[in-house]
């Protein structure tokens, strides 16, 4: 009975494994570039915060328009005298007032004529087109990021495939030697060399093994989800060689880039501040009215109070005559904000367009290194196979072939590595010339 219940257990137990496994492949997060460009601008929280910076902006609006309607306050105030007021009639003398004074009503403000109020709200207004212009820099930043992240992934995991195929062949050599030293046809030094190269290869696998958990940690967090989240990227960057055919203007226009447009926007609000530090100059005209009404006694008791209302209208005119200085020196001080504004764009407006020309170049070094690439790929895996087979006849020697698969090896590593770098130098390029967003929503 003992037996047949550790048989059923142990047969639980394999069930729940097998049925267990298909779950956790589920769990597997597979994603594309493009499924993980989407994850990113739904689930990154820099885009929240830019959205929300947006909402603020949209508020700050609304709260300034506040100011061209009608200010209403209700207010309600008592005051005690503490020592009378006297007057005096010839040489009669005598206080007025009561000890308790109540007032409570109504009064409204606003303005009717003011220049540099006018110019604010406009001001308001481009403030929340500046923060929609950097919501939208913020995504052209993540969209590179993530691309980037994701051929980092790529590259690590060819990287692995490589360093994995250079340790099976080294793998496969050690036996071949050890065969041929039970044999006494090699020295027991080839048997060590070769034993020695197989570890050094054992390592590089597991160097590019940690390669791709630190790759696929940083595009989980680029993505917003759980770093426990096991995900696998898809394809490899073989993939992408179609795409080092297509020609790249070195003179592109960077006029849809988010800063230069960040730039144009600030100087247009500048512009405003200006205006609107020179209409501070202006006269500014404002309507106020109020209803009050007020009693008087001498007791608490107030049902006996008499209320008396009273109503006010006024219009008021200021005319600004000094202020120390002031509003010269803000004027002054908004003017140079715009020459200093200018001078900045123009800064970057240079660096953008040597930022677009190294991109170029470094895509057309990096187009020249995968075709001188690929070539040397095809005879380093010629020139393996035939040392291989030279070795396994007698003919070659061990020093050879381990020579061919050196060879071999630096030629994958450096095919997959010029592709890389094109892929990485390219989102960069899309960066700086703002396309990346536009062209991923024509793709969806």
């Amino acid at each position: 009975m003992t037996r047949i219940k550790l048989v059923k257990l142990v047969v639980a137990l394999v069930g729940a494994i097998v049925l267990a496994t298909p779950l956790r492949a589920q769990d597997t997060l597979q994603l594309t570039l493009d499924k993980a460009l989407e994850i990113a601008l739904s689930e990154s929280l820099t885009l929240k915060v830019a959205d929300m910076e947006i909402k603020k902006s949209e508020y700050a609006k609304k709260g300034t328009y506040s100011a061209l309607f009608p200010q209403i306050d209700f207010s309600f105030n008592y005051q005690r005298s503490i020592k009378k007021q006297t007057m005096y009639m010839g040489d009669q003398s005598f206080q007025i007032g009561r000890n308790n004074t109540w007032s409570t009503g109504f009064s409204a403000a606003m303005p009717l004529v003011n220049v540099s109020l006018w110019k604010s709200l406009q001001i308001t207004g481009m403030n929340v087109e500046l923060a929609i212009e950097k919501a939208k820099s913020s995504k052209e930043d993540l969209i590179d990021q993530v691309q980037q992240a994701f051929y980092t992934a790529l590259l690590a995991k060819d990287s692995y495939n490589v360093y994995k195929e250079n340790y099976d062949n080294a793998v496969r050599n050690y036996e071949e030697v050890k065969s041929k030293y039970a044999n006494d046809r090699t020295s027991k030094f080839e048997v060590i060399r070769s034993e020695v190269t197989m570890q050094n290869a054992e390592t590089s696998v597991y160097d590019s093994q940690n390669s791709i958990i630190l790759a696929e940690w940083k595009l989980k967090a680029l993505l917003g989800i759980d770093l426990q989240i096991p995900i696998v990227c898809l394809g490899n960057l073989i993939d992408y060689k179609e795409t080092l055919a297509e020609y790249v203007d070195p003179n592109a226009s960077i006029e849809n880039n988010s800063t230069i447009k960040q730039l144009e926007i600030q100087e247009r609000i500048l512009e405003k501040t200006y205006k609107m530090q020179i209409a501070k100059y202006y006269p500014t005209l404002n309507l106020s009215l109020n209803y009050q009404w007020m009693a008087m006694s001498e007791n608490f008791k107030f049902s006996q109070y008499i209320w008396s209302p009273y109503s006010t209208g006024a219009i008021g005119i200021t005319i600004p005559i000094f202020s120390g200085g002031k509003r010269y020196h803000d004027v002054k001080q908004a003017k140079v904000q715009m020459e200093q504004l200018a001078l900045q764009k123009e800064d970057v407006i240079r660096n953008l367009e040597v930022g677009v020309k190294q991109a170029v170049n470094s895509m057309e070094t990096c187009l020249k290194q995968y075709n001188a690439a690929n070539k040397s790929l095809e005879g380093a895996q010629l020139g393996y196979e035939i040392a291989l087979k030279r070795y396994e006849i007698g003919s070659g020697t061990l020093l050879e072939l381990q020579d061919s698969q050196l060879v071999l090896l630096r030629s994958k590593l450096t095919l997959n590595q010029a592709i890389y770098s094109y892929m990485m130098a390219k989102s960069s390029l899309e960066k700086v010339l703002g396309t990346g967003l536009s062209k991923m929503e024509k793709a969806q």
